[in-house]
């Protein structure tokens, strides 16, 4: 048996009931097989992917707080610190009720690619809670948020850990955690990153991940032969990432027909409504049953049904295996020709292979998603020097690092004989780095 076949297996035995992180894990080892059996000996010798595979942390607790009926509530947190071979753990806390052991330890393992893709010198982490900020007043998600960093201030900090944002963590949950933090360590240091602008915030940290999508999808239709604009664009989702892909790709000259919600989705033939759009998701917090009531060319339809639609360019940017089989053979049917992933791993394996057998040009999510995370590492660097850069600083900053990586992975692609297969080519180049990091740090 092959040492990739052998470590799986035994991903698989030691993590059961993880279906998430045994997906992510064989995603990256079947890619990076040619890799790997050329370093065969050496890598086994150091067993560098057990090591890999197996966070170099986990920290699990109990998160109680009081809800406004003085009823006492528990939730359960995590942090997992995979891998902090180029840097400190950098990763997102997810609040959601789905938030399991294995969820965060798939997003922990992408985390560590992602961020060795960005050029930056951070390591991989995720956290989070199945704690629901949704129908929760602020006091109760501040009463949630400060017991959580109660637990979590100890495992964390500027130069060890630094958490972010993600699903369910917005500016509003991050203030509150960096308030209790700063209380809890007298400290005034860079170790939560998407804070507010008055107290070490960045500017374009907000639109990174959205904006970045689109300046990697662009690259990649250039290399390709193609231009954005004039194209027609499927997005799912509408939090952050979805809604500035949305405004990013507009003002690229594309248009954005589609976005969605946990309910249903939103066709605009005319084109989504940005204003409108964030009018009702950002501020309202309501669901878009309300765009599509203000909005006459707007259609809207309970369930799933985004990938349906008729495009050039899908966008998949609400959760992960959202993406299936089933929707690939429909994008490709309507003459889709290229996907890039906005969420974490939102296509599964099967649609995956499906999309690029049939000629979709394919990004995976720890390339074109990793401009949140290459934000947040340069809000490390403006806390770092006690400097604030402009908006226009940063988002230069941003497009110069997703244009690097897609030629990182592009070239890695075709070094190892995959010209095209980006999904080998970002975990090639990804590995490449950390695992040289890890051999010349010794075993540890």
């Amino acid at each position: 048996m092959s040492y990739v076949d052998e470590v799986f297996e035994l991903v698989v035995a030691k993590n059961p009931a993880q279906p998430e992180f045994h997906q992510a894990v064989k995603e990256v080892l079947e890619s990076l097989r040619v890799v790997i059996e050329a370093n065969e000996e050496a890598y086994r010798k150091d067993a560098l992917l057990e090591r890999l595979c197996t966070p170099e942390r986990q920290i699990l607790f109990r998160v109680p707080w009081v809800d406004d009926k003085g009823q006492v509530q528990v939730n359960n947190g995590f942090r997992v610190q995979f891998n902090s071979a180029i840097g400190p753990y950098k990763g997102g806390l997810r609040l959601h009720p789905s938030v399991n052991l294995g969820i965060i330890k798939f997003l922990g393992f992408e985390q560590i690619f992602k961020n060795s893709l960005t050029g930056l010198p951070i390591g991989g982490g995720k956290g989070g809670s199945d704690f629901d900020p949704k129908g929760k007043s602020d006091r109760e998600v501040m009463a949630f948020c400060q017991s959580f960093i109660n637990e979590l201030y100890r495992h964390i900090g500027a130069d060890t850990d630094v958490p972010a944002g993600d699903i369910g963590t917005g500016a509003r949950e991050i203030g509150y955690m960096y308030g209790q933090y700063k209380r809890l360590t007298g400290l005034y240091e860079g170790v939560l990153t998407g804070k507010g602008l008055t107290y070490g915030g960045s500017l374009a940290r907000t639109e990174a991940t959205g904006y970045g999508l689109l300046y990697l999808t662009e690259e990649m239709l250039k290399c390709n032969g193609k231009d954005i604009a004039g194209k027609t664009v499927v997005i799912s989702g509408s939090g952050n990432v979805a809604i500035y892909a949305a405004q990013k790709a507009q003002q690229l000259g594309a248009k954005v027909v589609t976005v969605s919600d946990s309910t249903g989705w939103v066709y605009d033939a005319e084109g989504i409504d940005i204003a409108l759009l964030k009018e009702v998701k950002e501020v309202k917090r309501a669901r878009l049953t309300e765009y599509a009531a203000a909005r006459p060319s707007a259609e809207y339809h309970d369930g799933k049904g985004v990938w349906t639609v008729k495009c050039d360019i899908a966008l998949p940017c609400a959760t992960q295996n959202e993406l299936n089989l089933e929707d690939a053979k429909a994008l490709v049917a309507n003459g889709c020709f290229a996907v890039a992933e906005g969420a974490n791993m939102p296509t599964t394996l099967d649609a995956t292979e499906y999309l690029q057998k049939n000629g979709v040009l394919f990004c995976p999510g720890k390339a074109a998603n990793a401009g949140g995370v290459a934000t947040s590492a340069l809000e490390m660097s403006q806390n770092s020097e006690r400097l604030s850069w402009t908006f226009e600083e940063v988002d230069s900053k941003l497009k110069g690092i997703m244009v690097n990586i897609f030629h990182n992975l592009d070239d890695a692609a075709k070094k190892y004989g995959m010209a095209g297969n980006y999904v080998a080519g970002a975990n090639i180049a990804g590995f490449l780095k950390v695992a040289e990091a890890m051999t010349a740090q010794g075993i540890v």
